[in-house]
């Protein structure tokens, strides 16, 4: 077990090392591609602006997303009245959602109770 720990801390000294070396080019580089999208200079009013046009922006693409759940629901709704004619495949493909759907939900719990596997911190 100590061994193991030494490996991760070396293998963590390491990742620290190439990230000190090259994580701040990488952040300029990073910048300089998306210059276009920075705003000059900062300031709050710009921030709120941007902030106002990005929630009336989702709340404009209601309607969109609203019409493509429909779509969706529809679909499932006519895979359920014609079960007989379903198809193995369709079958696996729902079930490996249904199970990510559940994996998900898993992480969303240890991830609220704080990384743990075993309960909630009381």
């Amino acid at each position: 077990m100590a061994s193991k720990l030494q490996q991760l801390q070396s293998k963590a000294c390491q990742a620290s090392q190439v990230i000190g070396k090259h994580g701040s080019s990488y952040y300029k580089q990073l910048l300089e591609k998306n210059k276009q999208y920075i705003q000059d200079p900062p300031t709050v009013e710009k921030c709120d602006h941007l902030a106002k046009q990005l929630f009336y922006t989702r709340l404009a693409s209601i309607p969109g997303r609203n019409e493509s759940f429909r779509k969706e629901l529809d679909y499932v709704k006519n895979l359920w009245k014609n079960r007989q004619n379903l198809k193995v495949e369709d079958a696996g493909i729902a079930a490996l959602f249904g199970l990510e759907c559940f994996a998900w939900y898993c992480a969303g719990e240890i991830v609220g109770r704080g990384f743990t596997f075993t309960g909630y911190y009381v």
